[in-house]
């Protein structure tokens, strides 16, 4: 049983990128608004396909990371500041 905590820092280490704060900020106001209404998350261009998969199945089966990636659905689809 998994029991680590999921958050961003710890999805983006699972997704095998860097995790600490600014590393997130950064890869966010890079890929913001890439993701058009049609896209979903696991569709976007800049993952690679082990991680659109893992993101898929995330939200698909509900699974306990399916909150933390709706969170970074919501952050990359936001406008930014």
């Amino acid at each position: 049983m998994d029991t680590s905590p999921h958050n961003l820092a710890t999805l983006f280490a699972q997704l095998g990128l860097p995790s600490s704060e600014a590393e997130i900020e950064s890869f966010i106001r890079h890929h913001q608004q890439t993701l058009t209404p049609q896209l979903r998350i696991e569709q976007a261009g800049f993952w690679t396909s082990a991680q659109a998969e893992f993101l898929h199945e995330a939200v698909a089966e509900d699974s306990d990371w399916c909150e933390v990636v709706d969170g970074l659905d919501v952050l990359l689809r936001t406008l930014p500041h």
